[in-house]
């Protein structure tokens, strides 16, 4: 079984079209790249994915469900990383993740601090002190830390450093290793 699968799917925005027809199918620990330039429709395409946003036509499907009528549900078993970030930013990034963490089912706090240490985050800042790497770290961060069964990460070496791109390549590796498939959408040709 597919990991994703689109067929025919489009989206429009009304004279504008986004999305065109989109067939594409992804394995389980598939590491699948999604590379464009900006306004590709790549963004969207996670959109659509994750029901955020609903399709022109077409249909897909991610872990087996369907993403337009089961969208809740592959939300709560996919780790995603918004290309437009947005933190709370009164709030310590142990705090953000700990709320994170609730939200998402009491996960371990050790899981989110263990991440933090293979990134090198300072989780006792608050957040508006942070420097946008910093800041991505705590967005990646969010989606490793669910375990999630799909990883679908936007951008996510946007103002990273050499050695903390390294460590997301790293983690991103381990977990295709044991199965789960990995989109890593970058408009980075390099």
């Amino acid at each position: 079984m597919a990991a994703i699968r689109t067929r025919g799917l489009r989206r429009t925005f009304g004279a504008v079209t986004a999305v065109a027809g989109l067939d594409l199918e992804i394995a389980p620990g598939e590491i699948f790249g999604l590379v464009g330039p900006d306004g590709a429709g790549k963004t969207t395409t996670l959109r659509l994915l994750l029901d955020l946003i609903r399709p022109t036509r077409g249909s897909a499907t991610v872990l087996g469900l369907d993403s337009h009528r089961e969208g809740r549900a592959i939300r709560r078993r996919v780790g995603y990383l918004p290309g437009d970030l947005r933190l709370y930013v009164s709030l310590s990034g142990r705090e953000l993740l700990d709320y994170f963490g609730h939200l998402r089912g009491a996960i371990p706090r050790e899981r989110a601090e263990a991440l933090a240490r293979r990134l090198d985050c300072d989780l006792g800042r608050e957040i508006r002190a942070l420097s946008s790497g910093s800041r991505q770290k705590l967005g990646l961060i969010q989606a490793f830390m669910s375990d999630p069964e799909l990883l679908i990460l936007d951008e996510p070496t946007s103002s990273l450093d050499p050695q903390s791109t390294r460590a997301l390549e790293h983690l991103a590796r381990s977990l295709s290793d044991g199965g789960v498939p990995v989109v890593w959408v970058t408009h980075d040709l390099d």
